[in-house]
């Protein structure tokens, strides 16, 4: 396997649906038989819900023959991962910890506005152990896999998601991230990922990993489609217009150098910055205004770490042989982590904050690349980036998890190849600011496909 298929766009699908040139259960049904075909190879899902998803499909099907039409997501296949409670089903969060000995109650509030507005979720998606990783190698469901080369990484944690979007098993998947963990597996996998500001998306029955951090993302083939879902599901109307309407030419853009933030290979960011400046942006650089990159480090890892600890602190004893090794390190360094030092960590945090505030208060939309490096192979621990040698987890993570103590919104979008493998770059903004975003986004996907 070494292509990634794009699925259809919303818009298309559900033009057909109206159309009745195609049925939702259709849709359903040609999701699992493309799930079913590719799955082995790229371990995208942990569960499959097809009673479900026949069901909830057969419904949307007779909404629409009596006339009740849900929107853009109705009728549309759609994946959710496997830390998103669903009703009757297990929640394992990629553990074989006693996460998995239960059914949820109830779903999840995000799952609950997937189904008002339409949307037919097919089943629950790999990975990384308690969602406590970068690679999304590390999960009893085995690792999800990059589909464009299987024996790479697919980036984690939500990279079930991202694989079954970029496989075109599905043309909506829901993830979190924490760190990175939409952004750098949309990067990974070529495709779109969006983190949007924190609490736009509701984390109600959302498995915690470190909740300060924790936001609800998704990820789409392209930008407008992620565009469409995130204005459905974060209660936002009217829906966007078609995606080449209103193209942000000229519109000013401030290009970080990401060195200044980590080591970064130079190919992958003259490939981030050359899409940038062929899309029609008006792209310029700004330098030295994020602070010390260590310091920055050190603190994200204080504050996620004591967070996971604290999560996960009462289910431990007894369970610590069924949690992978290098997750369960990581857990307990998080409980060495004093009150004290957290304290200093989220008193760091809030003025970092009020850097990037300020800093998009004057550039309100910045870019950097969305990962250092191109995928990695599976197992590999470190990796070469900038002439550095760097952990591989800390390497992948380096230039999205400042955004998540920021608290802003940041998308991902593909920008092109490095050795046959996605590159992705990210742009921020200030909350409110996403329209420009996307449209942002949008030109550089037509520049890139213009090549």
């Amino acid at each position: 396997m070494n292509t990634v298929t794009t699925p259809s766009a919303i818009a298309d699908l559900g033009a057909a649906l109206r159309h009745r040139r195609t049925s939702a259960v259709q849709l359903v049904r040609a999701a699992l038989r493309r799930l079913e075909a590719r799955d082995s190879v790229v371990n995208a899902f942990a569960l499959v819900d097809e009673d479900g998803a026949l069901a909830a499909a057969e419904k949307a099907d007779a909404d629409l023959a009596a006339g009740i039409d849900r929107g853009a997501l109705h009728g549309i296949p759609v994946a959710v991962k496997d830390l998103i409670d669903m009703t009757g089903l297990p929640t394992t969060c990629g553990s074989a910890s006693s996460f998995g000995t239960t059914r949820a109650a109830e779903d999840a509030e995000i799952v609950t506005r997937l189904r008002r507005a339409g949307a037919v979720i097919v089943g629950k998606t790999t990975l990384h152990e308690f969602a406590y990783g970068a690679t999304g190698d590390r999960s009893v469901h085995g690792p999800s896999r990059n589909p464009v080369d299987p024996d790479r990484v697919s980036g984690g944690s939500s990279g079930g998601s991202a694989v079954a979007v970029a496989t075109g098993m599905v043309p909506l998947a829901i993830g979190t991230d924490t760190a990175g963990s939409v952004r750098v597996p949309a990067a990974l996998c070529g495709i779109a990922g969006f983190k949007p500001a924190y609490g736009a998306l509701p984390a109600g029955g959302v498995h915690p990993l470190a909740p300060t951090l924790d936001h609800v993302g998704l990820f789409a083939a392209t930008s407008h489609d992620a565009l469409v879902a995130y204005r459905i599901l974060a209660g936002r109307s009217p829906e966007p217009a078609s995606p080449d309407a209103g193209l942000a030419h000229g519109e000013p853009v401030a290009w970080i150098p990401p060195e200044q933030i980590a080591p970064t290979d130079p190919r992958v960011a003259r490939t981030a910055h050359d899409a940038l400046a062929r899309s029609g942006a008006n792209l310029y650089p700004v330098s030295g205004l994020l602070g010390d990159a260590g310091d920055l480090s050190r603190t994200f890892s204080v504050l996620q770490g004591h967070e996971a600890f604290t999560v996960h602190e009462s289910h431990l004893p007894g369970e610590e042989p069924l949690i992978d090794p290098d997750v369960l390190a990581r857990l307990r360094t998080g409980g060495s982590i004093t009150a004290e030092q957290y304290a200093a960590a989220d008193h760091a945090r809030q003025e970092f904050r009020r850097l990037v505030l300020g800093l998009l208060a004057r550039h309100p939309v910045l870019a950097v690349p969305t990962v250092p490096i191109v995928a990695p192979r599976i197992g590999r621990r470190t990796v070469r980036a900038g002439g550095t040698t760097l952990e591989t987890r800390g390497a992948l993570l380096s230039l999205t998890r400042p955004w998540n103590m920021a608290r802003v919104p940041a998308l991902s979008v593909p920008v092109g190849h490095l050795d046959g493998l996605p590159v992705g770059v990210q742009l921020i903004t200030a909350a409110g600011g996403e329209e420009r975003l996307f449209k942002i986004a949008a030109g550089i996907e037509g520049a890139v496909a213009a090549d």
